[in-house]
């Protein structure tokens, strides 16, 4: 029998760091990334540009199904994201897009729609998938899944620092108003709630640097290969 590709799955809330950390694994093992969290938001924000309510569950799955999505990167070695052939990368990263985001993954059409492209990214010699689900759902079968958190206060403080430094103005009690409300809202949905695999590994970032969530998850690795 073929081997399996294998696949590290990390998942966690908003603002755990996970899509940091997921990158930086990718470069450091040679693997392939996947980003889940930006296929959700990108069905949001092209439902909203084309007028679709995000309550028309078999209109957004239509839209998921039909993304045209390019994801690069930039000079600096930063994700970027095209929708439509157009950079939509600071876009994706707004508050705004991230609720709707959250909405969307709540509605098995969108989620059904989008598990096999994600499933797609699977390839050798190896993934690494970064959202909320990879662990329990897209990716079951992974041989490491991480289960990535930080306290509610550092994780507001890391996105109001983020957004910053993409020139996007927004009050930090108004990100953590935004990240308690979306911890509830995925916790709690019917469809994949958020919550850590049986056999995930638990980490806590706060206070802990990337290099040292790398290091830890990569040691985890060498365990299992």
């Amino acid at each position: 029998m073929k081997p399996k590709v294998p696949v590290i799955a990390i998942d966690g809330p908003s603002g755990s760091g996970k899509g940091t950390v997921a990158r930086h694994l990718a470069d450091r093992l040679g693997y392939h990334l996947l980003d889940s969290g930006a296929l959700y938001r990108l069905t949001a924000l092209a439902a909203s540009r084309r007028g679709i309510s995000l309550e028309d569950s078999g209109a957004l799955a239509k839209v998921a199904a039909d993304l045209d999505v390019h994801f690069g990167s930039d000079a600096h070695g930063e994700e970027q994201i095209w929708l439509d052939g157009q950079d939509v990368t600071t876009e994706l990263r707004t508050e705004e897009t991230g609720a709707g985001a959250s909405r969307v993954a709540a509605l098995q059409p969108v989620r059904d729609a989008l598990i096999t492209l994600q499933r797609s990214f699977r390839r050798a010699p190896g993934l690494v998938a970064d959202g909320r689900d990879m662990g329990t759902e897209v990716f079951a079968d992974a041989g490491l899944k991480v289960f990535l958190t930080a306290s509610a206060e550092e994780r507001a403080r890391r996105r109001h620092k983020q957004l910053k430094g993409k020139g996007i103005d927004v009050s930090l009690a108004a990100l953590s108003r935004d990240i308690d409300a979306r911890d509830r809202r995925d916790s709690e949905r019917s469809v994949a709630p958020l919550r850590p695999a049986e056999d995930a590994r638990m980490l806590d970032s706060s206070g802990q640097s990337i290099a040292a969530v790398v290091n830890a998850i990569l040691g985890w690795a060498k365990e299992m290969s």
